[in-house]
């Protein structure tokens, strides 16, 4: 009976080990974001008629902004569209958590609130919807990241964080 023993070169042993150890450290590294600095995957929360969204009065986008749903809590519908955000402007008392639910009504945009975690890709008849804390005063312009057009340079807003 003989035994076989697999020969395997000092050269491709550093690679491997080297491979496993990048593993490792990519997993590290997408559970530290994920957990410890609570980074959001948005994901679809309903589906709606981009055609009739900004006009049937049951939808909260026809009339999108800002309501108040308990103290400190807050839902911001934010309705996309060439070449504009509706509403321009949200205005919060700092220490709010806003959940923000976005769609578009023609083409794809995107909503990037600068300083937070909020960057989505907005889709026409899918809503996203991403959660954020303030915890700073200040102004957090938000833009559309995605060209959509000649007037594209246009599409921004501003959530406005009260002290």
């Amino acid at each position: 009976m003989s035994t076989t023993s697999l020969h395997v070169h000092p050269y491709e042993k550093r690679w491997i080990i080297f491979s496993i150890v990048l593993l490792i450290v990519f997993t590290a590294a997408v559970a530290i974001a994920a957990f410890a600095l609570g980074i959001q995957v948005p994901s679809p929360e309903q589906r709606v008629d981009p055609r009739t969204v900004a006009v049937d009065p049951n939808s909260p986008w026809s009339n999108p902004g800002l309501r108040e749903i308990a103290p400190g809590r807050y839902e911001a519908y934010i309705l996309a569209q060439t070449w504009q955000f509706q509403p321009r402007e949200i205005r919060v008392p700092v220490g709010s958590r806003v959940t923000f639910y976005v769609t578009s009504k023609d083409v794809q945009h995107t909503f990037k609130i600068q300083d937070t975690n909020i960057n989505v890709q907005v889709v026409p008849g899918q809503v996203s919807k991403l959660t954020v804390t303030f915890k700073k005063p200040g102004t957090y312009p938000f833009i559309c990241s995605e060209y959509c057009g000649v007037g594209h340079a246009g599409m921004f807003g501003q959530i406005i964080v009260t002290p």
